[in-house]
Parts: structure tokens; C-alpha cells; sequence
């Protein structure tokens, strides 16, 4: 299935479960789109559970990043890179955004913690690692033990996974969620740090 040139924004801070951002990030690109990681930090470092990874280069800086430029996100677990973002007000604005756009959201893992702080779990199926249960229940969501959840709410879809195990299943549902979806429009005001 092609993705026909979308562009997925990427939302990650250091401490992200690598193989996380890059197995649907490789799943993504091979569908043909276009992926940008955006963070409030100018280089990234993954992890390999407790143990520091790769560094990554950041595509595109937050404090520029709207999701009105982009067709999807992507948030990637790891205990320390969501529990860093969900303090962070443009990184919760950037996740709300895309939820009150009707864009597509993927979260994988402690991923949804950045939902749950953005206030956009409440009414929706999801599943995640199992310590957010709580977290999830408390903002409203219904959180169940699945390998794969995909949630149509409105005008959005959530497609959430469990831990890395659950890649298998997530990144060719993932390409299908976004595959599905309206491609955004230019933008005449589009900034051009992005690259595009």
C-alpha cells in the first residue's frame, strides 16, 4: 500500500524506545511518504530499553512545527521521551492539534502518555504498555489488552500498540490508517525551515 508522498511528523525528545521510531518510520517510508522527526531538541538519542542507542538529526524543530503541514503523527514510547514531552506545553499543543484537525495519530508503547496529557484519550480504544491502564482509565479512555487497537472517533483515527513486540502488527496498520486518509493541502504560509 503507498502513501503517495504524506508527510508523518515523528514527535520524540531523548530517551525514545528506538526500534519504535525507526521500524514504523522504515515501514512508513518504504510505503512511500515522507517522515520528519520534530523535537524540541536539535539531535536525538534512542534507547535500546535502559541503555543509550543511535542519535538522530532532528528534521524539524517543534517550536516551528505545526500539524496542519503534515497528514499524520507518529508517537514512539520509551518511559523517559513521553513522560519529557508531556511536560512540555508546544509538545502537548503539537499532539492536540493533530486530534482537532482530524488527523490520523499512531502511539505505540508509553506513547499514549502524550495523549493523555493533551486531553484527547477520553471517549476512545486504546491500548498501550500495560503501567498506563490507569492513566488512561482517569482521562476516560478504554483501555484494553490488545495487540493492535485502531479507534475511529469523528472525524479521527487512533491507531495504538502495546511494546515492540507488537510492531509486526502495528507498522502495516499503520500504513493502512494513513494510506485511508484526505493528503493536507499546501500551504501558502508553510515555513520553509521545514524542507519540504
Amino acid at each position: 500500500m503507498m502513501l503517495k508522498g504524506k508527510r508523518i511528523a515523528i514527535l520524540v525528545t531523548n530517551g525514545f524506545e528506538q526500534i519504535e521510531m525507526t521500524s514504523p518510520r522504515k515501514a512508513l517510508d518504504d510505503a512511500g511518504q515522507f517522515t520528519f522527526i520534530v523535537s524540541p531538541e536539535n539531535k536525538v538519542r534512542g534507547f535500546h530499553h535502559d541503555k543509550p542507542a543511535d542519535e538522530f538529526a532532528c528534521d524539524v524543530p517543534l517550536k516551528v512545527a505545526h500539524a496542519a503541514d503534515f497528514d499524520g503523527l507518529v508517537l514512539p514510547g520509551g518511559v523517559m521521551n513521553p513522560d519529557a514531552l508531556r511536560i512540555i506545553p508546544e509538545a502537548v499543543a503539537f499532539v492536540r492539534d493533530f486530534f482537532k484537525l482530524g488527523k490520523p495519530v499512531a502511539a505505540i508503547c508509553h506513547g499514549p502518555w502524550s495523549i493523555v496529557e493533551a486531553d484527547m484519550v477520553r471517549g476512545r480504544k486504546l491500548t498501550s504498555w500495560p503501567s498506563l491502564k490507569t492513566d488512561i482509565l482517569n482521562a476516560g479512555g478504554n483501555w484494553v489488552d490488545e495487540k493492535i487497537i485502531v479507534c475511529s472517533h469523528g472525524p479521527n483515527v487512533l491507531g495504538t500498540s502495546r511494546k515492540p513486540a507488537d510492531l509486526i502488527a502495528f507498522n502495516p496498520k499503520i500504513v493502512e490508517v494513513f494510506a485511508a486518509t484526505t493528503p493536507r493541502q499546501a500551504s501558502a504560509s508553510e515555513p520553509v525551515t521545514y524542507g519540504f
